[in-house]
């Protein structure tokens, strides 16, 4: 598969915009088509998972139906309508010699992802990769693995209909660990690796690997209501962060609130939380704004957990200083919001909290690649180095210097 995927790279860069964007609206086309069959084995796995215990919020995310297909191909279209970053001139210079520099966008070239039960990441991960000139080769987990098969088959089928190498996109199906281990030392052939799951598949992919990787990371997102709050604008970005997907990445698992609004705007929010099911796990001070519910005690490790279920931590501070400490203590540098009135307090906040985005008066759960507009996404970066937040195109590139002249040489 390597092998094949290394002649896959020199084929696909041979292959102009026009022709990419041809063969990602016939995908997006054939997605739909074959919805019938792509449910069909979305269910398989949904019954296996069923079997073994999994819990709603992982089945859901797990879960195909109509219109996350409809939306799985609409995120292929736009990405076909997106700018082409390949080729794309970042910088020209001369030298007093008469030499010329330009420095240019290239493909990565073959881009490894790992990830776990979501589907859909199969045509996200693939239509970005494609459309930036990248050959991808997936290894999903052994609970989607049967909605990956369909997916995958319907994109490799519609590419050879497109005159268009099927190897621009591979699968590894055998769900062995032992060959997700090999997979992660094959850096003669894969030029990037990208987990994109909860905590420990990422921990494994960044300790494991052999092969440079881009870190995606898991989501203990934020949502803290200053003391000069709009008490309903923030509870309908708390109830809109934590319950509208409870499963994904952006959504809410911490409420952080000042002591000065606690009073106001605890009972309503946790009245609001639990009419949607959400069970609260407060600390002291927030308890005692919660009373009449049902609400356990938050331990240190509440504070530091992505449920992706409908559980919530609460935490009450006694200021903005130890709103932005709280967060930094045990956040996961993905995405945290304040809600406030107070311009400086929110200056402050999107300043100094260390996440890859940071929010005023906006929920948490517009982290995503189709919201910034860049098409799907490959992932949510929490890394420092090349690339943050919702990766698109231009984070699937890197960049090569072309150099012209007449017959310099160093003297």
């Amino acid at each position: 598969m390597g092998a094949r995927a290394t002649h896959a790279k020199s084929a696909l860069i041979q292959i102009d915009t026009e022709g990419k964007n041809r063969a990602l609206l016939a995908v997006a086309d054939a997605l739909v088509a074959k919805e019938r069959d792509i449910l069909a084995a979305n269910e398989e796995d949904l019954q296996r998972g069923r079997e073994k215990g999994m819990k709603e919020g992982l089945l859901d995310r797990l879960k195909l139906d109509e219109k996350r297909i409809a939306a799985m191909a609409e995120g292929v279209r736009e990405v076909a309508a997106l700018p082409d970053p390949v080729g794309e001139v970042l910088e020209a210079f001369e030298r007093p010699n008469g030499m010329k520099l330009q420095r240019i966008r290239v493909p990565l070239g073959v881009i490894g992802i790992i990830y776990e039960s979501r589907p859909n990441v199969t045509a996200d991960a693939f239509s970005l990769c494609f459309k930036s000139g990248n050959v991808t080769v997936l290894k999903g987990g052994s609970d989607a693995i049967s909605s990956n098969i369909a997916i995958t088959k319907v994109i490799r089928e519609t590419l050879e209909q497109s005159g268009i190498t099927a190897d621009a996109l591979q699968l590894i199906e055998d769900t062995d660990r032992e060959v997700t281990k090999e997979f992660m030392r094959r850096r003669d052939f894969i030029d990037v690796l990208i987990p994109r799951g909860g905590a420990s598949l990422i921990r494994t992919v960044v300790e494991e690997s052999s092969i440079p990787v881009i870190e995606t990371g898991t989501g203990n997102c934020h949502v803290y209501v200053d003391r000069d709050a709009d008490v309903q604008m923030a509870l309908d970005i708390l109830i809109n962060a934590k319950t509208q997907r409870n499963s994904v990445c952006n959504a809410a698992e911490s409420l952080v609130v000042h002591e000065d609004i606690a009073k106001a705007f605890l009972p309503m929010a946790g009245k609001a939380l639990a009419e949607k099911g959400v069970e609260i796990r407060a600390d002291e001070a927030a308890k005692a704004c919660l009373t009449g519910l049902d609400v356990k005690d938050a331990t240190e490790e509440d504070f530091a957990t992505e449920y992706l279920d409908a559980v919530i931590s609460v935490n009450v501070v006694k200021d903005l200083d130890g709103a932005i400490a709280h967060i930094n203590r045990y956040h996961t540098k993905h995405s945290d919001a304040i809600v406030t009135n107070d311009k400086a307090a929110a200056a402050r906040f999107l300043h100094e909290i260390d996440s890859a985005c940071v929010y005023h008066n906006v929920s948490t759960r517009f982290t995503d690649g189709f919201e910034f507009g860049f098409g799907a996404e490959i992932g949510i970066s929490t890394q420092m180095l090349h690339a943050r937040g919702p990766m698109g195109l231009r984070e699937l590139t890197t960049y090569k210097y072309q150099i012209t002249g007449n017959g310099q040489i160093r003297q």
